[in-house]
């Protein structure tokens, strides 16, 4: 992570801030948080990119079924000698 540091003041549910309190230790929980949310926003930047990749290959699909249909007995061509 960044050196860069920024000081926030975040709000809690009493229950996350005590799971977090027993899972870290005092001087630990700015990294822990800092970690759960970088991984968050991995995630999230996953997501996007499979939902955007899918929409991609969904719009192109026709295109590609013509060219696969195009070059269909060239891609068979010789296989009947195995």
């Amino acid at each position: 992570m960044s050196t860069n540091i920024v000081r926030l003041n975040i709000t809690l549910p009493k229950e996350v801030a005590e799971s977090l309190n027993s899972m870290t230790e005092p001087r630990k929980r700015s990294h822990f948080i800092a970690k759960a949310i970088v991984e968050r926003i991995e995630r999230r930047q996953r997501e996007k990119l499979e939902k955007d990749l899918e929409e991609g290959y969904r719009a192109t699909r026709q295109e590609a079924l013509a060219v696969s249909k195009e070059f269909e007995t060239a891609d068979l061509e010789g296989w009947d000698e195995y």
